[in-house]
Order: structure tokens, then C-alpha cells, then sequence
């Protein structure tokens, strides 16, 4: 904040961030950048918004699902955050019902 209103000096790595929001994208995705997030970022070409719609159907989803406490009939795996995970349990409880083992 300090830095906008130019009570403080922007370094570049803070005007490359600016940057970046400013036309809706992660910073260090720009090949000019010299903010080096992209190696800790998440992996996508999506931009900030889209990623954040995607954010809050995920949220949606999951509190669906936890005020339920019912096991969905179809689920959206990629808005899970771990869907190998999910479908990991899925298959455990499956093997208990069935009585079959889990490798098969």
C-alpha cells in the first residue's frame, strides 16, 4: 500500500506484481518478470479470475457436501483439491462392502 501511494520506493519485483494483477495475471508468468514465483506457483495457464471462480465452485461443492454428510451421486473430481486421494477411498470403501481385495 505504502508503495502506491509513493511513501516508499517500488522495487522492480514489486512493480512487476502490480503488473501482473493489474492485466489479471500470476506473477512471474511474464518471461521479463523479474519476480521468480513460477517455480512455487500452482501449475496453470488459467488467469487470476477464472481461477478464482473455480475457487468458489469448489467451496460450493464442499459445503454441499459437508452440511449433507451424504455421499454425493456424482462428484466433480476436478474441483477436489486431491482428487487421486478421493478416488483412492472410494475404492477402499468399495473393497469393505464387497469383500473383495483392494488390488483387483
Amino acid at each position: 500500500d505504502k508503495g502506491l501511494k509513493g511513501q516508499l520506493n517500488m522495487s522492480q519485483p514489486m512493480e512487476d506484481l502490480i503488473a501482473a494483477i493489474s492485466i489479471n495475471q500470476w506473477p512471474g508468468r511474464n518471461p521479463f518478470s523479474q519476480c521468480k514465483w513460477e517455480a512455487k506457483a500452482w501449475p496453470s495457464m488459467k488467469n487470476m479470475i477464472s481461477q478464482f471462480a473455480d475457487m468458489m465452485l469448489r467451496i460450493a461443492q464442499l459445503v454441499t457436501w459437508s452440511t449433507d454428510l451424504v455421499t454425493p451421486f456424482s462428484v466433480w473430481l476436478p474441483g477436489l483439491f486431491n482428487p487421486t486421494s478421493y478416488l483412492t477411498a472410494v475404492m477402499q470403501v468399495t473393497a469393505r462392502r464387497t469383500g473383495l481385495p483392494l488390488d483387483q
